[in-house]
């Protein structure tokens, strides 16, 4: 298991990725990005089992981790080439014309830690569970992960999936919802009120667990250890992961205007004073 600490330096620096890859290009979604850090570094750094070299599509005897809310791709570039499947230096191309690091995860160009397009929201449960299954009928015992926003439960297909996933015990399963409470126009409550998260996936026929502070580094790679202890026991797992958007700057957390917009050169030179320099920037 990798040192918290260890972790912790290393999510300081994606954070400046982040907000240098949107900085850059004056677009891409940096709040959601920053909120889902710990989340990101814990699991690639720590709980995943992968291979970033050389990069297998099937991902057999791999762990597999699909992204569904794609919009925050800066925080999955950065950790994909902070952890070895493609060089760091790669990130200047961010949502460039004729670049491999598309605001939204794309497959045609063949970047090495992609597995599906993503950011038309909904759907990456569905290909989620598809994976799993396919691990299942060929006998491969690792965990399928996936990640997505609360906004994104507004999508109906995600409840058609849950429905498919507990009614076919796919039990190598781990879906993570990133609970921030906010979305592009607004409060997820005032948008369209989701209720209760984990009540909902409770009655879907999930196990259901949560992690109450999404940025304590310590909690998120314990929360996603305990659910690999809840696998293999015939239902889905879901973590409902309590996060606060923009985490990391400290004007931008905990609210849906950093959702989609990009800093001056006022305010990126205020965010890296605010985030220290763990390893070498690109």
């Amino acid at each position: 298991m990798a040192e918290i600490q260890e972790l912790e330096r290393i999510a300081s620096q994606v954070r400046r990725d982040i907000v240098r890859q949107v900085h850059a290009v004056q677009s891409g979604h940096p709040g959601g990005s920053l909120g889902c850090t710990e989340f990101f570094v814990a699991l690639y750094f720590d709980i995943l089992k992968h291979q970033p070299k050389p990069f297998s599509m099937d991902g057999e005897k791999e762990d597999l981790f699909f992204l569904s809310n794609g919009h925050i791709s800066p925080v999955l570039y950065s950790t994909l080439s902070r952890s070895g499947y493609f060089d760091v230096s790669e990130l200047k191309t961010f949502r460039k014309l004729n670049t491999r690091l598309q605001g939204h995860p794309t497959t045609h160009e063949g970047l090495e830690g992609i597995r599906i397009a993503s950011g038309s929201l909904g759907q990456g449960m569905s290909v989620a569970i598809g994976a799993a299954l396919t691990k299942k009928l060929k006998g491969d015992n690792r965990w399928v992960f996936s990640l997505h926003g609360d906004g994104e439960l507004q999508e109906g297909q995600i409840w058609e999936a849950a429905m498919y996933a507990a009614a076919n015990k796919v039990d190598n399963l781990i879906c993570t919802i990133d609970a921030n409470g906010q979305q592009i126009d607004g409060s997820t409550d005032d948008v369209l009120s989701m209720g209760s998260i984990a009540q909902k996936f409770t009655a879907f026929g999930w196990e259901v667990m949560s992690i109450a502070d999404g940025n304590n580094m310590q909690a998120v790679a314990d929360g996603l250890n305990k659910a690999k202890d809840l696998t293999g026991k015939g239902k889905p797992v879901c973590i409902v992961m309590h996060t606060e958007m923009g985490y990391g700057v400290d004007f931008m957390q905990g609210t849906h205007e950093w959702h989609g917009i990009a800093p001056s050169d006022e305010q990126l030179a205020n965010a890296l004073n605010q985030l220290e320099e763990t390893l070498t920037d690109y």
